[in-house]
């Protein structure tokens, strides 16, 4: 009778443990990465369009004043590394840690978006004017837009991590997809930049 009793107590203390699936890939990552490939097709083919029109038109392209794109991209490859602390800071439960250096993050691409408005204000040609003022605000409009889109990213991520205990150690995917999102924001710039402006 005492060991009914027993087992009964064990039953009823008994919790099942919770259902994670160790070993297994984060299905949410995998989708955004499935995202950032199929991104990664559309800038392949805009980048494409544009060597092509430049390898087989005389005269596409025109010159570009280098000291507003070259200042952004120093300030867009920086702020990954700053971003990056942040996720490290989170990994080490330092919420603070990870506030501060997102938000130096979310500044710096505010930064970079001030200065393409301003490159855009002070642009020679208009995007009808020619082809290669077509390619150009259609290639860099897109990047800019989405170098928005990873702001507003990173920002719901502040906005989030106001919350005590959203973010943690071992809790971040937020961050990580944040991180990653921008990392890529930042090749495709480096790639357009070399092409547009420096080839």
């Amino acid at each position: 009778m005492q060991s009914s009793t027993t087992n009964t107590a064990i039953a009823t203390d008994y919790q099942a443990p919770p259902t994670e699936h160790h070993g297994h890939p984060d299905y949410r990552m995998f989708g955004l990465v499935m995202f950032l490939v199929a991104e990664s097709m559309i800038f392949l083919g805009l980048f494409a369009a544009f060597l092509i029109y430049k390898a087989t038109m005389p005269g596409f392209t025109k010159e570009l004043e280098l000291l507003v794109p070259t200042v952004n991209t120093i300030i867009l490859v920086s702020s990954s590394f700053v971003m990056h602390k942040g996720q490290s800071a989170i990994k080490n439960d330092d919420v603070k840690g990870l506030q501060l250096w997102f938000g130096i993050t979310a500044l710096m691409g505010a930064v970079f978006l001030g200065g393409q408005v301003y490159e855009y204000a002070h642009m020679e040609f208009g995007l009808t004017e020619h082809l290669f003022g077509s390619c150009f605000y259609v290639l860099t409009g897109f990047h800019g837009l989405h170098v928005t889109a990873g702001l507003l990213f990173t920002l719901a991520v502040l906005w989030r991590s106001r919350e005590a205990g959203h973010y943690s150690g071992q809790a971040h995917f937020g961050v990580e997809a944040a991180e990653l999102y921008w990392h890529f924001v930042d090749v495709v710039w480096i790639i357009l930049f070399g092409l547009v402006y420096l080839l």
